[in-house]
């Protein structure tokens, strides 16, 4: 487990970068954000998996500057449009199998169920989370969900990416339901500082607290 860790970076918010060194040092980037460095600070996609189409996963400015010659994009309904960048493009939808030169990779169904956050990711958009293999250990990104049913089922996963922000995703105890559900090895929160503020350190100590079937680590954010 400690492999994989390594093997991630958390840009804050739901973006990361994973370092697949099982398969020759390949770079998969999920929702990169607000990638404002020079574009030399980064190491350059070989694929780039897209949640959702809202701004703060389908963010053109980043993308752009993580492209290199071959790089593939996972885009699900609406993101295409929105990225209007020039590559190669993989068309997703929700409970499906993919491969892409040799990954593979499944998509699920992310989604909001309350009442109050309908509006903001529903159902019938057909948005995904993904779950792939890096270093020989399962790794579940959410994308932008409420606590679903389908969490129930994603079978053995080794490291899991969880919102929490609330608002727009889970908030902190719907994301423990979740986590003790899904019983990952390791659980990551993401998408909670920029909405929390000064409370995400609360809501941080209040989600390991809450977790009982997995661990949670908290992973610094790549300056």
């Amino acid at each position: 487990m400690p492999e994989v860790l390594g093997s991630i970076k958390w840009f804050g918010h739901a973006s990361f970068m994973f370092k697949d060194n099982a398969s020759g040092n390949r770079i998969y980037y999920v929702d990169p954000h607000e990638f404002d460095k020079a574009a030399a600070t980064y190491e350059k996609a070989d694929i780039i998996f897209i949640t959702h189409s809202h701004f703060d996963h389908c963010d053109s400015g980043a993308v752009r500057k993580l492209l290199k010659p071959g790089t593939v994009i996972a885009v699900p309904s609406g993101c295409k449009e929105k990225l209007g960048v020039e590559a190669e493009f993989v068309d997703v939808a929700p409970n499906k199998d993919y491969e892409i030169r040799g990954f593979k990779f499944r998509t699920v169904p992310a989604y909001n169920t309350k009442p109050d956050r309908l509006q903001y990711h529903p159902r019938s958009n057909n948005w995904v989370g993904y779950v792939f293999t890096v270093n020989s250990q399962t790794v579940y990104h959410a994308g932008d969900t409420d606590f679903i049913e389908e969490m129930k089922s994603l079978g053995k996963v080794d490291v899991a990416l969880l919102p929490m922000g609330g608002t727009y995703t889970m908030d902190v105890d719907d994301a423990v339901s979740a986590a003790n559900a899904i019983k990952a090895g390791v659980t990551v929160p993401m998408h909670f500082r920029r909405l929390l503020g000064s409370n995400a350190s609360a809501a941080e100590e209040k989600f390991k607290a809450g977790v009982k079937n997995s661990r949670v680590v908290v992973l610094e954010e790549v300056a």
